[in-house]
């Protein structure tokens, strides 16, 4: 009976140990020098429709300083969404999700975690990634 307890306790360690030893040797992205002016100028915003319309809204009401209007970034605050990065094969929308509900370790920039977002809702997020995804598709992330 204790064999069981044992190996389970073991493979729950090997995999604690792997994901930190991932998070270690992955390399960060570093952000452009001033994220906002990179890519500002030249983002294109497209017509929205559905939910993306109210995410536009709520994006900016509760992510837009830290993640710059348009999803441009912020520097010293936090990253740009019109990034590689961020495109739905690497951040997929429960990525976002999971951030903003409840907060986030730092992983790929030099930002530092990124606390939960004080009174976002699960429908807000649906709708604030609608928004995201229809500018990363207007502006060629995927």
């Amino acid at each position: 009976m204790r064999k069981p307890i044992f190996m389970t306790a073991l493979a729950a360690g090997v995999a604690v140990a792997g994901i930190g030893l991932w998070q270690v040797l992955t390399p960060a992205v570093v952000p452009p020098k001033t994220a906002a002016k990179a890519t500002g100028p030249h983002v294109v915003i497209p017509a929205l429709v559905g939910d993306a319309v109210i995410g536009a809204r709520a994006y900016e009401a509760k992510c837009a300083k830290c993640h710059g209007t348009n999803g441009v970034g912020v520097e010293g605050a936090g990253p740009p969404f019109l990034h590689k990065v961020y495109e739905p094969s690497h951040h997929g929308d429960a990525a976002f999700h999971l951030a903003a509900l409840n907060g986030v370790r730092a992983h790929h920039w030099p930002y530092g975690d990124m606390p939960a977002v004080d009174g976002i809702t699960k429908a807000e997020v649906t709708s604030i990634v609608a928004y995201v995804r229809s500018l990363q598709a207007a502006n060629g992330i995927f």
